[in-house]
């Protein structure tokens, strides 16, 4: 049961003004402060603005390539790949050297997962860039690499064809890539 005081008020309510009371006490004279600090907007650094956003491109471009799926490529002759919706004789021409690469890609000495960020960086900076051929250079080694990057490049959508490329482009280390630049 709530006690009254002597002006008939709850003791509760007469807790609260005496609250408000010590606090009114407890702040007089104080005067509010005016605003007067300049607010600066971090510097932004446009390189490290672009490294980021090119990691990013990478890592998003990782997502096609699966160690999971396994597509069927022939393995009778030399390396080669062309998706469903695309000519047998653009491979020929692949072949014999009417795409010259505009880009190279060099992955001797990367683990496989580095191998896969470099490349699909590669393909979005093709696309970027409206580059059609590419040249990715494998190498021989353990034949780890030699036989993982078909596969994954198999896996993207904006490679139409692959074949091994010539001697001098590297020969059974490496491979041309023909890339689907969509037009601008």
């Amino acid at each position: 049961m709530d006690k009254k005081d002597t002006n008939g008020k709850d003791s509760h309510e007469f807790f609260a003004d005496d609250d408000f009371a010590l606090f009114r006490d407890a702040v007089k004279g104080v005067k509010k402060f005016h605003q007067d600090t300049i607010i600066q907007q971090p510097i932004r650094n446009q390189k490290q603005k672009e490294i980021r956003r090119q990691a990013r491109e990478a890592t998003d471009n990782d997502f096609y390539f699966s160690d999971e799926f396994t597509p069927v490529l022939n393995t009778d002759g030399p390396m080669r790949y062309a998706r469903e919706d695309v000519s047998k004789y653009e491979v020929k021409r692949l072949r014999r050297g009417v795409y010259a690469p505009e880009v190279f890609l060099d992955l001797h000495g990367m683990t496989q997962n580095e191998a896969k960020r470099e490349l699909g960086a590669m393909i979005a900076y093709c696309i970027k860039q409206s580059e059609v051929c590419a040249c990715v250079q494998h190498g021989i080694g353990k034949h780890i690499l030699k036989q993982k990057v078909p596969l994954w490049l198999a896996q993207h959508p904006d490679v139409m064809a692959f074949h091994q490329a010539p001697l001098e482009f590297g020969g059974h280390g490496a491979l041309l890539v023909l890339l689907n630049v969509p037009d601008k």
